[in-house]
């Protein structure tokens, strides 16, 4: 927040997801009004007063700062002031209405609601699958660095999700669209980018001073809460992340349907098969392709109209069926059966080739950049040795020839004229 006020929205993370309709240069004031709020409420966070925001947003020489300024220039002190003060009680109102979080467990607690609220929404198509293992894959991460903010690279989070980069990257793209993901920065040649989860609470208050003009609609956090129906959509995320990472759950595999069947079946076992189309978010055919599939290795067994895994089911052993006289014995038997043995290991050498190039593309540049700075390029007006033959005449590098008119002056640079 103090490079927002310093510098401004130079990353233009506030730019858009506020839309105010009419006025002039109403993307202008809808990015200096969202940005404004973020200062607000991170002031109110920090325990700033009004009169203090006011006055470093006024009186400072702050780039975040410039739009209330120049509103100050245009109207006057008064309406520039009270459209600081509707931005301070919006985010002091919105700041109050969350739960703070002061502490590790509280950090911890919040993330299990959002944990929670991941695992019952409906993560439909192929998509829809892979943003799941993404956010997956960055909880699994949050967790253990006990914040929202994380550091990984493409690579390490495709390694992860079990896919490749170009997937997890096209992923990150959806999720920040979705505003369930916000880029920090873009990482340095040692360490990957740094990211933030975020999580969105629904509002349970009315933001009635959310917009720049005050109780009006089509502001930015204004209008009715939305409240998501129910769709049945249930599954257990910590089965899902154990399990995404390896080979049999590649595209050409189980994949991430038949994942999301065994993560349905993890958290409540003994589903028909439109409890399981509802709780693994997919469609009939493929609730009866990847059922049909697990039945086959051994890992599903149905008794009526009812699915239950097998005992061993989340070790990748099966048991035997009428469906299936040789059970697996394990996922990379599991995979050796589908066809995708080695795909995370040919994976992982990919990447690995792909870090070595890097560094040492990184290693080559910092010599050469070492190498200009002891020994600097010559004037390019600087006559060469290898350029000039014994009596002065400059020779073409390319054809040998020699340059009629071109001659080296006695300060040692090229002249045109005669010797």
């Amino acid at each position: 927040m103090h490079k927002l006020l310093v510098f401004g929205d130079q990353e233009a993370a506030y730019a858009t997801g506020n839309l105010q309709r009419g006025g002039k240069d109403t993307a202008a004031s809808d990015h200096a009004w969202a940005m404004t709020r973020a200062l607000a409420a991170d002031a109110v966070r920090v325990g700033w007063s009004r009169p203090s925001f006011l006055q470093v947003m006024l009186d400072g020489p702050y780039k975040a700062g410039q739009h209330a300024r120049t509103l100050q220039h245009r109207r006057g002190y008064d309406k520039a002031a009270a459209w600081l003060q509707r931005a301070w009680d919006g985010a002091q109102q919105y700041v109050r209405s969350t739960d703070p979080i002061s502490t590790r467990q509280d950090f911890h607690a919040a993330l299990a609601a959002f944990r929670a609220r991941i695992e019952c929404t409906p993560w439909k198509g192929l998509a829809g699958k892979t943003d799941l293992r993404n956010l997956i894959a960055r909880m699994e991460i949050c967790t253990r660095t006990g914040s929202w903010d994380h550091t990984v690279s493409e690579r390490d989070l495709a390694e992860r999700m079990g896919c490749s980069r170009t997937t997890a990257h096209n992923s990150n793209q959806r999720l920040l669209t979705a505003k369930l993901l916000r880029q920090l920065d873009n990482g340095s040649p040692t360490d990957g980018a740094r990211w933030m989860l975020i999580s969105r609470l629904p509002s349970t208050t009315s933001h009635h001073w959310s917009t720049p003009k005050g109780p009006e609609a089509g502001g930015a956090m204004s209008g009715p809460e939305v409240r998501q129906t129910d769709t049945g959509a249930d599954i257990d995320s910590r089965a899902a992340g154990q399990l995404m990472h390896l080979d049999a759950f590649a595209h050409h595999g189980l994949g991430g349907s038949g994942l999301a069947v065994i993560a349905a079946l993890a958290e409540r076992d003994g589903q028909s098969l439109t409890e399981i189309q509802a709780s693994a978010s997919i469609s009939r055919p493929t609730a009866y392709r990847q059922l049909g599939k697990l039945k086959v290795l051994g890992l599903i067994q149905q008794e009526g109209e009812l699915y239950h895994l097998s005992p061993a089911a989340l070790e990748g052993i099966g048991t035997p069926t009428q469906e299936c006289d040789i059970p697996v014995a394990g996922w990379s038997d599991t995979a050796e059966r589908l066809g995708t043995a080695g795909t995370g290991q040919r994976r992982r050498r990919h990447h690995e080739t792909q870090r070595s190039h890097w560094r040492h593309e990184q290693v080559r540049l910092a010599e050469r950049r070492r190498a200009a700075q002891h020994a600097p390029l010559p004037h390019p007006a600087m006559a060469q040795p290898q350029y000039v033959r014994a009596d002065g005449c400059a020779i073409d590098p390319i054809t040998g020839e020699v340059i009629a008119g071109l001659y080296v002056a006695t300060d040692g640079r090229w002249v045109w004229g005669a010797a």
